[in-house]
């Protein structure tokens, strides 16, 4: 006969065994248990890739799993935010994406290998870029009003350059021309980092790009900032007035950036993702080494994240089409 506590044990462990076969989420499955994978669509040391890896420092932390980068570039984005759309949708796989990039590229590219409204789903926005109308020491303008009469008197002596074509940069120029009504040619460099030797020499008159990259260059003089394309100033540079207060109300371009999961992914898992982001997002050490780098970091709820998504879809879309730009 067995003795009463050991028969004691033996029912409660078959019990406990009987309950776990019936209870779809066992405590083994809890999520995360292993590792997550983070894909950047952009290379290594951009804003992008140091915007990740110091939330997804923090992140792991918080949830006590390893959390991979793996930067995969190419195709304005396309290939890296391609390979997160056709991943498991079971959270281990999820995309920073540039929203900017992506929402272009649903009207850019005719085959971007993915579709972004369909194939992916948002988690939460993460951080924002700031772009500057940058000129050279060559170009005589002091202000906006001035580029653009300038331009206006000189029509296709301007020239615009950007990190690559139909790239964020380059749409954000194109929107300028248009809203301004001047006529400046796009040149297309493969990187900021290519484009800023051009653009201090004279080789290239002025760009639209992200504010990080410049801020050396404004402080020594190398070359000027006559306004900021975001709907308010900037504290990184409150002094300099938007594209929107400089006579083109309405003007707004700023790289804003967002975890997505494929679509598919559980509801449960999607919520957990948004809470945890969103903590780590509020610490103010976080806040104060991004913002020393330009980036600010802000995070969302999915619901607001997918609104903005539309927002800069139908945007961009207008911007391709009042262009006539074509894809390469």
């Amino acid at each position: 006969m067995s003795h009463p506590r050991r028969l004691f044990a033996l029912l409660g462990l078959s019990l406990t065994l009987a309950c776990s076969a019936f209870n779809p989420v066992r405590a083994q499955d809890a999520y995360p248990n292993k590792p997550i994978k983070v894909v950047v669509p952009f290379p290594a040391g951009g804003a992008t890739d140091i915007l990740t890896r110091a939330i997804t420092e923090k992140l792991a932390v918080r949830i006590g799993q390893s959390v991979i980068i793996e930067n995969r570039p190419g195709a304005g984005a396309n290939i890296g935010a391609a390979t997160v759309a056709k991943a498991p949708p079971d959270g281990y796989t999820i995309l920073m994406g540039s929203i900017g990039s992506h929402s272009i590229s649903v009207t850019y590219h005719k085959d971007p290998g993915y579709s972004f409204k369909k194939d992916l789903m948002p988690i939460s926005s993460a951080g924002s870029l700031s772009n500057i109308v940058v000129i050279g020491n060559d170009v005589p303008a002091k202000n906006l009003q001035e580029l653009v009469a300038y331009a206006k008197a000189n029509p296709g002596k301007l020239t615009c350059g950007s990190s690559g074509t139909g790239g964020l940069i380059h749409l954000t120029c194109e929107m300028f021309k248009i809203a301004a009504g001047i006529d400046v040619l796009h040149v297309p460099y493969k990187g900021t980092s290519l484009l800023m030797p051009d653009l201090i020499s004279g080789r290239v008159t002025m760009a639209l790009d992200t504010l990080p990259p410049y801020m050396p260059m404004l402080k020594d003089g190398r070359v000027r900032a006559l306004a900021i394309t975001t709907a308010t100033r900037s504290s990184l540079v409150p002094d300099l007035p938007t594209i929107a207060e400089s006579g083109y109300p309405g003007f707004e371009s700023v790289a804003v950036y967002g975890f997505f999961a494929p679509t598919g992914t559980p509801t449960a898992i999607i919520k957990k993702l948004n809470a945890d982001i969103n903590a780590v997002l509020l610490d103010p050490d976080l806040k104060d080494k991004l913002l020393k780098v330009g980036i600010e970091v802000e995070g969302s709820t999915p619901e607001a994240l997918a609104a903005f998504v539309d927002k800069e879809i139908a945007k961009w879309a207008a911007v391709i089409k009042a262009g006539n730009i074509k894809s390469e």
